[in-house]
């Protein structure tokens, strides 16, 4: 899987690129990440890649051509999306991120900035995808959760993949409670079933505490 990350911050990646599982499933190149700074693109002297909205407002928007320029010099793999980190865009979910990981060998992403982007950037753009109801300062940080929830999904990321399908959101329920040594902190006991060693038995206490605990907290999930 190949990451195209067009970003005004280059450096914002460099610590989280070289960290735990995502480091070093790029350290094995299970995937490879490209930081693009559009301003390498600007042509003009300041190398601006911002400029005032026609029709006034407050704030600043960032220029299409160093955007353009920027996926441009990109190769093109066959299977390729382009994406750009939005509010108004799709909700990040699991599903989302598993289509993302199996169909597709290059996703482009652009990380928007000031009060965002130049409309004709949607021309460019094949997928707008947002982390929810709210507004962050950058596209860096939604752009980042993207890029490590789909690089965890690809194979010999995780050492046991097994444990990928017992997650939250992978069968519409959250996940079930979890315990490790000691048997008891601070008065606190594991529950007695999961020290039992009675493998269906815990099975079904997983199971229940599952669809409990997605009850309690997401209903909207078993609707």
């Amino acid at each position: 899987m190949r990451f195209d990350i067009i970003t005004l911050f280059p450096d914002f990646f460099n610590s989280p690129l070289s960290s735990g599982l995502l480091g070093k499933a790029l350290a094995k190149q299970i995937a490879i990440a490209n930081l693009v700074n559009p301003r390498d693109f600007a042509t003009d002297k300041h190398r601006r890649v911002d400029d005032e909205p026609y029709g006034g407002g407050v704030g600043m928007l960032m220029k299409p051509e160093p955007i353009f320029a920027a996926v441009e010099s990109l190769p093109i793999c066959p299977r390729r999306e382009v994406i750009l980190m939005t509010p108004q865009g799709q909700t990040l979910k699991q599903p989302l991120l598993k289509e993302l990981a199996t169909n597709y060998e290059q996703l482009v992403v652009i990380c928007g900035h000031y009060e965002g982007v130049d409309e004709r950037v949607l021309n460019l753009v094949t997928r707008e995808v947002s982390l929810g109801d709210f507004v962050l300062t950058c596209g860096e940080i939604p752009a980042l959760a993207l890029i490590n929830g789909v690089v965890r999904l690809l194979p010999g990321t995780v050492g046991k993949e097994e444990s990928l399908k017992a997650e939250s959101f992978e069968t519409d329920l959250l996940d079930y409670p979890q315990y490790t040594r000691p048997a008891e902190f601070r008065g606190w006991k594991v529950p007695e079933v999961l020290l039992s060693g009675n493998h269906a038995a815990i099975d079904r206490w997983r199971r229940e505490q599952q669809i409990q605990r997605t009850r309690d907290r997401r209903p909207d999930l078993l609707s």
